[in-house]
């Protein structure tokens, strides 16, 4: 088993918030910058990066526990997860990522795993925040001023660079120890 310590952000908000909005645009700036991002997303629902009909889908269907697809541009693996109806833990994800190849992680979702976070806060959405109850969440990300008071940083939710320089003030901070 080896260790690996690298940098994880997520971004954490209910749906509809704008968190792969922000996301997007966060990746580019820091993508602009040189820096190797790795994205890992929390899905709450199914879903298949394969096509009924094809080959690979009619094997995994078969009973594939693993399926590899792979062309000259990319590859992707998929694994059936052995414990359905639970969600996945964010380290043994964390885990599945050629670590050595990324400068940092940024996480989309996994918002009840212990780990450095951004919320975004939309107060549009009718939602209360998280951070109140949420002593992981290191920043908000959003589009007016918060109510309350708050020792947390206060980013603005459509200045990407600011983003980008945060998570950047902050790697040494948000390592996290993934074993593989």
């Amino acid at each position: 088993m080896v260790e690996t310590i690298i940098p994880v952000v997520g971004f954490v908000a209910p749906s509809g918030s704008g968190k792969t909005t922000l996301l997007r645009q966060v990746v580019a700036v820091l993508g602009g910058r040189g820096l190797r991002v790795g994205y890992l997303k929390h899905a709450h629902h199914r879903f298949d990066l394969d096509v009924p009909g094809k080959d690979s889908y009619e094997v995994r269907e078969a009973g594939a526990h693993q399926t590899l697809l792979a062309s000259k541009a990319r590859w992707a693996l998929q694994v059936q997860n052995p414990m359905q109806g639970e969600d996945p833990d964010l380290h043994r994800m964390l885990a599945r990522f050629e670590l050595d190849r990324l400068d940092l992680v940024l996480v989309e979702g996994f918002k009840h795993a212990d780990y450095p976070k951004i919320e975004v806060h939309r107060p549009s959405t009718g939602e209360a925040p998280l951070y109140p109850g949420d002593p992981s969440i290191i920043a908000v990300a959003t589009d007016v001023s918060l109510a309350v008071e708050s020792p947390l940083v206060v980013l603005p939710l459509d200045d990407y660079e600011t983003v980008a320089d945060f998570i950047l003030s902050r790697l040494e901070n948000v390592r996290l120890r993934i074993a593989s």
